[in-house]
């Protein structure tokens, strides 16, 4: 049977707003520090904020592929599932991370695992349906 997609398709779509919720709330910390743009420096809270955002950007890239390679290879629910503990994962960081940047560390290990799980599990699945099935 046919897997539809729609829970990993819910997931990309509630990471993404995720994402977005972060970049709002770098519009917060710059009117709550006086920094307008395109200043990127000047006050710990705005940079911590910037620094979440980016952070998260250099890891969308390697999740969202991974999650949904693994949704093909494998199986659309544990996908999603390890999508939402990706989630989880970067909310703890964004606000551990803006509080202090001492406190981003758990949100860090959750989503860097959850992505490995992705990452790797597409990879081996690749690699077996490669060496099994061939070009």
């Amino acid at each position: 049977m046919q897997q539809s997609h729609a829970l990993v398709a819910i997931v990309t779509l509630l990471s993404l707003l995720v994402y977005v919720w972060m970049i709002f709330r770098i519009g917060g910390a710059r009117r709550r520090t006086g920094i307008d743009g395109p200043a990127m420096t000047g006050d710990p809270e705005l940079e911590r904020h910037l620094r979440v955002q980016a952070n998260t950007v250099e890891w969308l890239v390697i999740y969202l592929p991974s999650l949904w390679l693994f949704a093909l290879y494998w199986n659309d629910l544990f996908a999603a599932a390890a999508g939402v503990v990706w989630i989880i994962g970067r909310i703890l960081y964004a606000l551990g991370y803006a509080a202090d940047a001492r406190k981003r560390e758990l949100g860090f290990i959750i989503q860097m695992l959850a992505t490995a799980v992705l990452l790797f599990g597409a990879l081996g699945k690749a690699i077996y349906v490669y060496a099994v099935i061939g070009a």
